[in-house]
């Protein structure tokens, strides 16, 4: 056999099972969703005990003749690392079962869990979400701003508008999202211990607010957003709630938050937004300072998988709303443009990082 033949087969094999890989990859979040829908971490966590696979059918009242599929199921599922097994001793006679367990990833998906992801992994893979990646061919020879205004015939944040459904979806996202950097939260006495107020722009339904008002309970917080997210939104004495847009005004404070809004947007209105939060802020010198909780792309120090994340979230902004994912010199760019003077950028959040800009 030729030598020179035997690698470009080895090779051309290679290839194709890459883009194999790649072309199947939604199998993997669609039977993620799945096992979501079916309660499947819920009931594990619930057992008790690691759970057979008879006892998980019996659990998840399936008819008996699904019990195949659901180990087919969880094959996947256990390879992906959402599951494991383990050994079963019941008593020395009986023969050896195996058992599913929860990992860190699947305990990150239990629905009562403020740190839960369950309603973000189902909100990411709702067919009003994914059918703008059917068309994107379509809108790069298209004029819409936007790959889901190719696929609905209007922008996301319209049919948000229309939708309470999606509207309720997306809000509880953000909220498990938020959840998700409760113990980050506290290691940042530096961060946040020195201010007095702070408003959360694009805050929500007030998750973050309420989470750092745990840690940092001296803090004067006010949620800022559109009338209709803040409605009927619960205040305390240290948690205020404005109705408004950012890109008319902010209220005044010591420091500024905006956690995971700048990357639904262009540059431009970037600008804008960064600009009302350097009107609204006192001097650094007096203590002001604007934080920003975002994605930071960075391909040499990342490792390859983390940068892909990145990269794969990028492309999410450009199909649904026209944003963006930004490098260091990018992000740099933008403040500069705003009127602040320095930055640093610590990287704590996983997937995100911890920005502090100073006027």
């Amino acid at each position: 056999m030729d030598p020179n033949h035997g690698e470009e087969s080895s090779e051309l094999f290679r290839a194709q099972a890459h883009i194999y890989k790649h072309t199947f990859a939604f199998a993997n979040s669609l039977c993620l969703k799945c096992a979501i829908q079916l309660g499947i971490p819920d009931i594990i966590h619930n057992h008790k005990h690691p759970i057979t696979l008879p006892d998980l059918v019996t659990a998840l009242q399936l008819p008996p003749a699904k019990t195949s599929y659901l180990h087919r199921l969880m094959r996947l599922l256990v390879h992906s690392g959402f599951f494991a097994t383990t050994k079963i001793h019941e008593n020395q006679e009986e023969e050896e079962e195996e058992g599913y367990v929860l990992t860190p990833s699947s305990k990150l998906l239990l629905k009562d869990e403020l740190t839960s992801l369950s309603t973000f992994v189902q909100a990411i893979v709702d067919p009003l979400l994914l059918s703008p990646w059917q068309v994107l061919g379509d809108w790069f020879r298209g004029n819409e701003l936007t790959a889901f205004e190719t696929a609905h015939g209007a922008s996301l944040w319209d049919s948000v508008d229309k939708n309470p459904q999606l509207n309720k979806l997306l809000n509880d996202t953000m909220e498990s999202d938020s959840g998700s950097m409760r113990l980050a939260l506290r290691s940042c006495k530096e961060i946040f211990g020195d201010l007095g107020s702070l408003v959360d722009v694009g805050g929500g339904t007030g998750t973050i607010s309420r989470i750092i008002l745990e840690a940092f309970p001296h803090i004067k917080c006010t949620v800022l957003d559109l009338p209709h997210v803040v409605a009927n939104l619960p205040e305390s004495e240290n948690l205020k709630v404005v109705a408004g847009d950012m890109f008319l005004s902010i209220p005044p404070a010591d420091g500024i938050l905006i956690k995971s809004v700048l990357h639904n947007w262009g540059d431009e209105d970037c600008v804008k937004i960064l600009k009302k939060c350097r009107e609204a802020i006192p001097s650094k010198d007096d203590g002001g300072k604007v934080i920003i909780i975002d994605t930071v792309i960075n391909g040499e120090r990342d490792e390859h998988g983390m940068t892909e994340l990145k990269l794969v979230f990028d492309i999410f902004m450009m199909v649904l709303v026209n944003g963006r994912q930004r490098n260091e010199k990018e992000w740099e760019t933008l403040f500069l443009e705003a009127g602040f003077s320095s930055y640093k950028i610590t990287p704590i959040f996983g997937i995100r990082s911890l920005i502090e800009v100073y006027p």
